[in-house]
């Protein structure tokens, strides 16, 4: 969904979005239950945990070695050489939109879309050109998705950039 923007290479040689560190666990993305169901037989190893209502998201616990804050485990559908191993399918609506979000600044709050400022490859562009892209289409595409999903609906933090 960002392809206007963001180039294949830049997000392989990066892959920052697929390791989460403890304080980050928040942002771990969700799966329906039926992908879920479907993940768990094609991929006997991976762990989930509720979510929400009807969500799920990869448990990553036991990947932690350490008590460091800062240690980080890698999603278990990424592959050290391939990348995301998941089909279009199967990817989660987190993955396929960030380093944008869905994001309430108060409880029972407007939804709208953010961009978490984490992303390297984004970073080097103009804020601008992402606010366009946003506008383009993707916004409301984003809105609807949280607006019939609301566990993928995000709180606000500062570190967040306001879009749309």
């Amino acid at each position: 969904m960002l392809s206007k923007i963001l180039k294949k290479s830049d997000c392989a040689s990066c892959r920052f979005c697929c390791s989460f560190r403890r304080q980050s666990l928040w942002e771990t993305p969700l799966f329906d239950r039926e992908t879920k169901e479907r993940l768990e037989k094609k991929f006997p190893l991976a762990r989930f945990r509720p979510v929400g209502k009807d969500s799920f998201t990869v448990d990553l616990s036991a990947g932690y070695k350490t008590d460091e804050p800062d240690e980080e485990v890698a999603c278990p559908f990424l592959d050290s050489e391939k990348g995301c191993v998941l089909s279009a399918e199967e990817k989660p609506f987190d993955c396929k939109i960030w380093p944008l979000r869905a994001v309430r600044k108060s409880s029972g709050g407007k939804i709208f879309v953010a961009l978490t400022k984490t992303c390297p490859a984004v970073n080097r562009l103009p804020f601008s050109e992402v606010q366009e892209l946003v506008k383009s289409g993707l916004g409301e595409k984003i809105l609807s998705y949280a607006s019939s999903h609301p566990d993928i609906v995000k709180d606000w933090r500062e570190k967040f950039a306001e879009v749309e």
